[in-house]
């Protein structure tokens, strides 16, 4: 897959086409981040599915996606979509059209990584995601145990209730410079 985060203009419609020759996944947002429309013409021009990343931001930004066919793959981005309640209806909405989706991470520290990885076990996120290990981005994450990838290149989603990690509350305060308390 390739991304092109926002790039191209729908002019270059041959220049993308010939992206084609390669059988990518997907090229993910290769227009304006708020362009539909444009992705819709787009797509009926190339082969190459194209993912929808920034456009969407609820389901009914997906819902449009999906019925111009501005996209054949969705990316679900649990902080920019409003939380999980909003990304399982997107989910949902892209299941119902065979829609698959992964989800893209947004440089969360561990505690947010949980949630992606809780919200990448759903049925429909058929396609490898972007979370990553903990070490990849934090000497120490907030989190324990850190996430971690397996030589496979996956990870494990946990069992237990809850997020399945737990926040290291010294640690947090040990880098926190400032205090509200609100009553």
């Amino acid at each position: 897959m390739v991304d092109a985060n926002s790039a191209y203009r729908l002019e270059d419609a041959p220049l993308l086409a010939k992206l084609d020759a390669f059988y990518l996944i997907m090229i993910e947002q290769p227009l304006g981040y708020d362009d539909i429309y444009s992705h819709a013409q787009l797509q009926r021009q190339i082969q190459t599915p194209i993912c929808l990343d920034e456009c969407i931001h609820d389901v009914e930004h997906a819902r449009a996606a999906i019925e111009t066919v501005a996209c054949r793959i969705l990316n679900i981005k649990l902080g920019r979509v409003g939380g999980h309640a909003s990304a399982r209806r997107i989910h949902d909405l892209c299941q119902a059209h065979s829609v698959p989706v992964w989800c893209g991470g947004m440089l969360e520290s561990g505690i947010g990584r949980a949630h992606n990885i809780a919200m990448s076990s759903l049925a429909n996120f058929s396609l490898p995601g972007d979370v990553s290990a903990s070490k990849r981005y934090w000497s120490e994450d907030i989190i324990e145990p850190e996430v971690e990838v397996t030589p496979q290149g996956t990870i494990r989603v946990p069992t237990a209730p809850g997020i399945g990690y737990r926040p290291r509350v010294d640690f947090i305060e040990s880098l926190t410079k400032r205090r509200e308390v609100l009553e």
